[in-house]
């Protein structure tokens, strides 16, 4: 038997329960992975809510770190004993243990610890499709990311300046932006202060941005069109303030004929070779010091009630933990 959170309804963080789980063993494609560190994500909020639908009852989280100890038949790529990460469907990594497919986890090297795996694989690993994938940047660029003190946006800011990429980010408070200045964004807008669609214009001598990266949803999403430039990318990869409400194709061609994409990280690490590819550029990132994963909250996996309600305030920065 292990702990684990389980839902048996969405709802609010009181539906999360720390519950006693009997695993049983790994069947064919599977392993028995021991956790050391779990992921705290937005898109785990979703889940719980009933935004993302799933089956229930069922368990949360998407990502974390841990040891390979036990394996089922048929697993190619993992062996007992090996440290290893993982990052998407199904949910469930809010556990001391779990049974997953083998085909979603990465071998871990030895130079990053369990605790950085868990706080970084979702986030950096949406952080390298966003910028060589989805909208490849060259360097040169000045960009608009969203959020730029969460946990995404401070890895964005480090992965930013590495490539040689302006980033204007948008944060909620002056801390929030004193912090991503430092992780090398740029330019800072404190949108509670200023008009972001005016200060991004400002900055860029009217020009607007060739992409914007969103993860708030419904209260920046139009606005953040008015950010572009002609033939610009809006690049929607999440719904903190809300689902996008429904609009006209005519907003993108009044606005110069804009492009816009809803992606996301379980569709661009859907083949093997692709995650394995976006794994090591992650890991080549840390391991270089050029992106350092600052984790500012750790709560016990007993605790994931409150690190839900702070989260969905807009009380944390940088990235978030949970241990079991």
């Amino acid at each position: 038997m292990v702990k684990a959170i389980r839902i048996q309804q969405t709802g609010g963080p009181e539906v999360m329960e720390y519950v006693d789980v009997e695993l049983g063993t790994p069947g064919a494609g599977e392993v028995l992975v021991s956790q050391k560190a779990c992921g705290l994500n937005f898109i785990d909020v979703y889940f719980r809510t009933g935004l993302y639908p799933q089956a229930l009852p069922g368990g949360l989280g998407m990502e974390g770190a841990g040891i390979v100890e036990a394996v089922g038949a048929d697993v190619k790529y993992v062996q007992v004993g090996d440290r290893v990460a993982y990052a998407g469907r199904p949910t469930g990594a809010y556990a001391e243990a779990r049974i997953m497919p083998a085909d979603n986890l990465v071998r871990l090297p030895d130079s990053i610890s369990f605790e950085t795996a868990a706080a970084m694989m979702l986030q950096g690993l949406t952080v390298q499709y966003l910028f060589h994938r989805t909208f490849p940047l060259q360097g040169g660029e000045t960009i608009l990311f969203h959020a730029a003190a969460g946990g995404v946006g401070l890895i964005a800011c480090q992965w930013a300046r590495a490539i040689g990429v302006t980033m204007i980010g948008t944060v909620g408070s002056d801390e929030k932006g004193e912090l991503a200045k430092a992780h090398g964004c740029a330019h800072v807008i404190n949108y509670n202060k200023e008009n972001f669609v005016q200060r991004v214009r400002e900055i860029t001598d009217g020009k607007g941005v060739p992409v914007v990266y969103d993860s708030i949803g419904k209260d920046t999403f139009i606005p953040s069109l008015d950010c572009l430039s002609p033939l610009g990318m809006m690049v929607s990869f999440g719904n903190a303030s809300g689902p996008v409400p429904a609009f006209g194709l005519s907003e993108l061609a009044s606005r110069g004929s804009l492009f816009i994409t809803r992606p996301s990280l379980m569709s661009y690490t859907a083949k093997r070779d692709d995650l394995e590819q976006m794994a090591a550029h992650l890991f080549s990132m840390v391991e270089s010091g050029k992106v350092k994963i600052d984790i500012r909250q750790r709560y016990p996996l007993s605790e994931v009630a409150q690190a839900h309600r702070e989260l969905e305030a807009r009380k944390t920065t940088g990235s978030s933990i949970l241990i079991p």
